[in-house]
C-alpha cells in the first residue's frame, strides 16, 4: 500500500471540522485506496456501486448504531438512491463517527442529493500524484510524471498504453458525465474535452470555442461547467486590481492530467519545448492542494505581459509565481511591469532542479527560485 501522509493529513484536518469528508478527484485518481489505506481495523468500507450496500443502509439509524468502526466510507456515494438523507443521519445522530464520501464530482452535481449538507461536511480535492509524493511511486522520475501524468495506474505502467487513455476518457463520460448530466449528444462533449487537453494552460473564449468546434455557446458553457464540477479542468480566474491595461474577465484553462494533454497533443517522445508547458500543470496541482484555502489567479495585461500564477495574501501582499523548466529561460520583463501594480509579495520562480533553492536579485527584483516543496517551505512561514 502506497503511504500517502499528506493526503491522510488532509482528512484529518477536515474531520477536526466537520464529521463529513467530501472527497473528490477524477476516476482513478487513487481516492478508494486512499480511504482503504486508513486501516482495516478503523475503517468500514461500502463500495455502494453494489446493490447490496442499499439493503444494509435500508435503516439508517440501526446500521450506524451497530458500526463498531470508527470511520466509514461510502465510496461512490451518488450511486445510492438518497445519499444526502445517509449521510446527514450519520453526522447528526452520530457525531462520533468519521465519515468520507468519495466521488467524481461535488456534492451538488446530481439531483439526488436534496441536502448539501452545509455545515456538516469539508471538501478534499484529490489531485494527480504530487511533485513531492514521486518517490513513494517507485521514484518515479519528474519526465515520466510529465509524460505519463499522475494517476497512479499510469504511473506505475513501463510504457504509456494508448488504450489506457482512449479507455479512460469513454468511461468518464459514461460513468461520470452521462450519468450525472444526462448529456445526449458524446460526439459533442467529447470534441469539446478534446479541444480542451489540446488548448490546455492557454486563454479560454468560449465564443471562439464555439465556433471553432460547431456547437453553440451555451452548449459549451453546460459542458465545461460539466468539466469543472467533475475536475477534469481547472478555470484559473485573472487577478486584477482595477488597471485598465489589465485582463479582467477571460480565465486560463488547465486539464487534470499531463498524461492526457501530452496523449492529445501527440507528443510521443517530448521534446525539450514540451516540458515546460507541462510543468506549469504539475505546479498547478501542487498549489491547489497545498494553498487549498487560497485562491490560485493569473495575471495579464492588454499587452501579454504575463505572471503564470498569482496568490493573494492579503489586500497588501499579492505572491507572484512563475513557473519554468530552466530558470534560464526567465524573463523578469512581465514580473517588473506587475510590481509596478502590486509591490507587496514574494517573488517565487519554480524549477523542477532548483538545488538546495536560492535567492537572487534580478533588475531590481528579488525572486526565490524554488522547487515546489522549497516553495511550499516559504509559503506556510508567512
Amino acid at each position: 500500500m502506497i503511504e500517502r501522509p499528506f493526503w491522510i493529513s488532509r482528512l484529518e484536518k477536515a474531520w477536526q471540522a466537520a464529521p463529513i469528508v467530501w472527497l473528490a478527484g477524477v476516476r482513478r485518481v487513487g481516492k478508494t485506496t486512499l480511504v482503504k489505506s486508513l486501516g482495516e481495523d478503523h475503517v468500514l468500507y461500502l463500495n455502494c456501486d453494489l446493490p447490496v450496500v442499499e439493503e444494509l443502509i435500508a435503516q439508517p439509524e440501526i446500521f450506524f448504531k451497530n458500526c463498531d468502526r470508527k470511520i466509514i466510507v461510502f465510496d461512490e456515494v451518488h450511486q445510492l438512491r438518497d445519499p444526502s438523507r445517509i449521510l446527514k443521519i450519520g453526522a447528526d445522530q452520530f457525531p462520533h463517527l468519521k465519515i468520507v464520501a468519495t466521488g467524481s464530482s461535488t456534492l451538488a452535481a446530481t439531483k439526488k442529493f436534496k441536502d448539501t449538507l452545509t455545515g456538516r461536511k469539508r471538501n478534499v480535492h484529490l489531485t494527480p500524484v504530487l511533485f513531492d509524493e514521486l518517490a513513494s511511486f517507485n521514484n518515479a522520475s519528474i519526465d515520466k510524471r510529465l509524460f505519463h501524468g499522475g494517476l497512479p495506474q499510469a504511473l506505475f505502467s513501463s510504457s504509456k498504453e494508448p488504450e489506457f487513455y482512449r479507455e479512460w476518457t469513454d468511461s468518464f463520460f459514461v460513468r461520470d458525465v452521462q450519468k450525472l448530466f444526462a448529456f445526449r449528444n458524446p460526439e459533442k462533449f467529447t470534441s469539446l474535452f478534446e479541444y480542451v487537453l489540446r488548448q490546455s494552460g492557454g486563454l479560454f473564449e468560449t465564443a471562439k470555442t464555439a465556433s471553432a468546434l460547431g456547437i453553440s455557446r451555451a452548449t459549451v458553457d453546460a459542458h465545461l461547467l460539466a468539466m469543472a464540477i467533475t475536475k477534469t479542468v481547472t478555470l484559473v480566474r485573472p487577478f486584477f486590481g482595477g488597471g485598465q491595461k489589465e485582463i479582467t474577465k477571460m480565465p486560463k484553462i488547465y486539464a487534470f492530467d499531463t498524461g492526457f494533454v501530452s496523449f492529445s497533443r501527440g507528443w510521443d517522445p517530448l521534446r525539450p519545448g514540451d516540458r515546460g508547458p507541462l510543468w506549469e500543470h504539475i505546479v498547478l496541482e501542487y498549489l491547489q492542494a497545498y494553498a487549498y484555502d487560497h485562491d490560485i489567479q493569473y495575471w495579464r495585461d492588454t499587452a501579454g505581459r504575463e505572471i503564470d500564477f498569482v496568490i493573494q495574501r492579503n489586500r497588501d501582499s499579492v505572491d507572484a509565481i512563475e513557473c519554468k523548466w530552466d530558470p534560464k529561460q526567465f524573463d523578469v520583463s512581465s514580473l517588473k511591469e506587475f510590481r509596478s501594480y502590486y509591490p507587496g509579495g514574494n517573488n517565487y520562480l519554480i524549477c523542477p532542479d532548483a538545488g538546495a533553492g536560492y535567492e537572487k536579485e534580478i533588475k531590481g527584483l528579488k525572486v526565490f527560485v524554488v522547487n515546489p516543496r522549497q516553495w511550499l517551505d516559504k509559503f506556510a512561514r508567512r
